[in-house]
């Protein structure tokens, strides 16, 4: 699938998914459900992958919690950097989002169970937060809990649709292109830009080829804007088969393309001791170097 294709599948997914909640939700809060829902359903289908190990005789999702032993999932804490039990990932939740009655309660408790999965190890730090602009009970979503379950079920729904196929291979930043997607759309009409500008993905390819030249082996790699990682990620992609050293350094002043940076590292399979992003103004604050 091309990234003409790929991208414009994503557009129209992203607008059906508004036309089915259109008139409950603000456009500007709506972007924080879309994101948080691909966030989830992608981190859940990556811990899967991992858990399997590309045995096709194993179904991580179909297992019972009562397998995941405490051995297993300190584990997989110590390798992935969180742990996701078969019933909290993304296809159960989903499977039954139009019948749950306490699905947005739920999916707190997921979010809040992925995060503090991390509490006590290394990296904790780069979990802390993740899900942070994904509430599920806000009044945003609707003044009953049918309503906030009904809309999120929607997305949920939308975002189940989505067929990319295998995460790594995709030929465009799913969440840099739906992040710039959902605020050319609604944070430009409802005055909230806040002067964000994007770096096109054909520039950020063209710096990364740039800056890696001739190199065989880097020591590290930084953004001092890193948005939602657009840039790192297409030196990954350059450089994936040389030595990157230390790995993947950046800083971003807004939360949520913070968050976001966080998210594209992990679904590109950076683990959380190959990347440090953090959260300020880099000429005021600058947190690293």
């Amino acid at each position: 699938m091309t990234s003409t294709i790929q991208r414009q599948e994503l557009q129209n997914k992203i607008w059906k998914i508004a036309d089915n909640v259109r008139g409950s939700i603000d456009g500007w809060d709506f972007k924080q459900f879309v994101l948080g829902t691909l966030f989830y359903r992608f981190i859940s289908e990556n811990f899967s992958n991992y858990i399997e190990g590309g045995d096709e005789s194993v179904n991580y999702a179909s297992l019972s919690n009562d397998v995941i032993t405490p051995e297993l999932k300190a584990d997989a804490i110590k390798t992935r950097g969180y742990f996701i039990y078969p019933s909290q990932l993304f296809v159960n939740v989903a499977k039954t989002a139009n019948t749950n009655p306490n699905l947005n309660t739920d999916l707190k408790a997921i979010f809040d169970a992925i995060e503090g999965s991390a509490n006590g190890y290394a990296s904790e730090d780069d979990i802390k937060g993740l899900f942070a602009d994904f509430d599920t009970t806000s009044t945003r979503l609707g003044t009953t809990v049918a309503d906030k379950n009904k809309r999120l079920a929607a997305v949920l729904k939308g975002v189940e649709e989505l067929n990319f196929g295998n995460f790594e291979d995709n030929q465009i930043d799913l969440f840099g292109d739906a992040y710039e997607f959902l605020i050319s759309n609604y944070a430009a009409n409802a005055g909230k830009s806040g002067g964000e500008f994007f770096t096109p993905q054909s520039v950020s390819k063209l710096i990364a080829q740039l800056a890696l030249h001739k190199q065989t082996s880097v020591n590290k790699i930084y953004d001092p804007a890193c948005g939602s990682g657009s840039l790192l990620l297409q030196a990954k992609k350059h450089f994936d088969k040389h030595i990157i050293n230390e790995g993947f350094f950046g800083q971003e002043i807004n939360h949520t393309t913070y968050n976001l940076a966080r998210m594209n590292m992990f679904l590109h399979n950076v683990n959380y001791d190959k990347f440090n992003i953090k959260l300020g103004d880099t000429l005021i604050n600058p947190q690293l170097g």
